[in-house]
């Protein structure tokens, strides 16, 4: 997980320096957003505000496939006494992923971990008994979800259970401090910042063919089957902060992309068949620029300069190509960076503003995943257009290789604006063949964005869930997103509806006449605080009709003939 969100002077300038299919009009207003053509809105004899939504789901299209594993989780091990209760569940999560950044430094023969910048540099342990990562994997096994794995690829694990880098015998006076474990976060309270202690004093080095031999032991101990992905390590652009103690000289590009062909090697080496993700950027500036040119300035931009000048992600894939074309060694599948939002107050899982303004910018935030006319309203200041732009680099510097979000959150998940975030992107990552994907870590049960997960993962409450085909549809306006699934058969569709207008009601209306007729249909309506979604037969009409209240996430189920 990111440790701290970018929005400094500094960064700003990296605007500067960085000069799909579509279910949406192209102009529209919504959630107090910007001048677009809105939906046509009327007001009954009640005052109620109603807008017409006309959707056409064109069955005669070719529909594409969506990619099982964009609704994963994330599983931060250091949160492992919460494991077993249930709850990371209850989204219906198709894949987790074991990491954060205590998995930087995660040793799994002793079960050990270095929290780094998190909590004052200390190591730690997972509990005694089955290996965490065992249990990790079973657990997965159990539910028939894929198992991403990160592995360490820093060059240093914990020794123990004990060490600290910075102990209050030798610095009492530190910023911030934790008695119990006679540790602080190596920082005076001027905010100086304490020198970097040998990486001996609390480590290990862990060289290749140790991470090597772990993989062969997931492997072999990973159930009968089991889908694996194996994401090599996590955030490396901000190691020279959270783990600072070990890694205190910033990365670049080239420590990147060794580490890449030497670990990478490892793991293709010792299960051919898992997935390789990399590099887990941690955000917009390690899109572009390594964290020696942050260092040092983005308008000068050293190390991206002795390099071609090619953003980082450039550079990697091409590397990496360049490293397949000469020894036949693949050592990437897919592409993995993190997403957050950097507009003030959005903030991460509970946390987060819900005042009108700051969550009508957190349900327009998605549109930074694909929208090119979309200004993201953060430090950044221009269009983000992320997964189109990984897409082209990926086109033009290794094909073939597939998009991982990594981890992405959007905060306030118990307020309805994070439940349509949510819901929105998971959208968007089928719109726009995202191959994996993790919430971080996951949504708490029964909050707004559980149930975005649950509109395409279980809105009945009994395993109904999004198909595995995406059906283009047209919408005649803006205000609201639809998707539209079907199964193989072709005689089942489900269908997704968000409305993002907070006081317009949706009088929607399905077109399903290519698909055929629908004599049985049922709406699962949420709006917040609720215990399970609204279900309610519609009526049987030529035309699929629900009627359905602003702010809401809404699935369709429809059964044709």
């Amino acid at each position: 997980m990111t440790t701290a969100r970018l929005a400094s002077a500094s960064l700003a300038l990296l605007a500067c320096a960085c000069a799909c299919a579509c279910n949406r009009a192209d102009k529209v207003a919504w959630a107090g957003g910007e001048d677009h053509v809105l939906l046509p809105v009327t007001v009954n004899e009640a005052g109620t505000r109603h807008a017409t939504l006309d959707v056409v789901i064109d069955c005669r299209a070719k529909a594409r496939p969506i990619n099982p594993d964009i609704y994963g989780i994330g599983y931060d091990l250091t949160g492992y006494s919460d494991a077993n209760d249930g709850r990371q569940w209850l989204a219906g999560p198709s894949a987790r992923r074991f990491g954060g950044n205590a998995s930087t430094r995660y040793d799994w023969e002793l079960g050990t971990f270095n929290h780094g910048s998190d909590w004052v540099f200390a190591n730690d342990r997972t509990p005694a008994g089955e290996p965490l990562y065992a249990r990790f994997l079973r657990e997965d096994g159990q539910k028939g979800v894929t198992s991403a794995v990160t592995i360490p690829i820093l060059g240093w694990v914990a020794k123990d259970a004990t060490s600290v880098s910075f102990p209050l015998a030798a610095y009492p006076n530190q910023k911030v401090a934790e008695a119990a474990r006679g540790a602080g976060d190596g920082r005076m309270p001027d905010g100086q910042t304490i020198p970097s202690p040998p990486p001996t004093q609390t480590s290990i080095a862990a060289d290749p063919a140790m991470e090597g031999r772990w993989v062969a032991k997931i492997a072999a101990t990973a159930p009968a089957g089991q889908k694996r992905i194996y994401i090599l390590d996590n955030e490396p652009g901000l190691w020279s902060s959270t783990h600072r103690d070990v890694h205190p000289d910033p990365m670049t590009y080239d420590e990147l992309l060794a580490k890449t062909l030497a670990y990478a090697h490892e793991v293709r080496a010792h299960d051919p068949s898992g997935r390789i993700a990399g590099p887990s950027a941690y955000g917009w500036p390690d899109y572009f620029f390594s964290a020696r040119d942050a260092a040092i300035g983005f308008r000068l931009r050293p190390d991206r300069r002795l390099h071609g000048d090619l953003p980082i992600l450039a550079y990697y894939l091409n590397e990496l190509h360049k490293h397949e074309v000469q020894t036949g060694e693949r050592l990437l599948d897919l592409l993995d960076v993190h997403f957050y939002p950097q507009s003030d107050d959005i903030g991460i899982g509970t946390k987060g503003g819900v005042d009108p303004k700051t969550a009508a910018t957190r349900v327009r935030s998605p549109r930074a995943l694909w929208d090119a006319t979309y200004t993201d309203e953060s430090w950044i200041k221009e269009p983000v257009r992320l997964l189109p732009r990984l897409r082209e680099w990926i086109d033009q510097y290794y094909p073939g290789v597939g998009i991982e979000i990594g981890e992405w959150n959007y905060g306030a998940e118990g307020d309805m604006s994070g439940g349509l975030a949510t819901a929105e992107t998971l959208g968007r990552f089928a719109d726009n063949g995202v191959a994996a994907a993790f919430y971080w870590t996951y949504p708490a049960p029964g909050s707004a964005a559980a149930f975005a997960f649950r509109a395409f993962r279980d809105f009945d409450g009994r395993g109904g869930r999004f198909e595995d085909s995406l059906v283009p549809v047209h919408v005649a306006g803006d205000g609201a997103s639809v998707w539209a699934s079907r199964d193989a058969s072709g005689k089942h569709l489900v269908v997704v509806v968000l409305g993002f207008l907070p006081d317009v009601a949706l009088d929607t209306r399905l077109h399903v006449d290519s698909c055929g007729t629908a004599p049985a249909s049922t709406a699962y309506v949420y709006t917040g605080a609720a215990a399970a979604f609204a279900a309610t037969a519609l009526p049987r009409e030529a035309v699929v009709r629900a009627d359905l209240p602003p702010y809401s996430i809404t699935t369709i189920d429809i059964r044709l003939q």
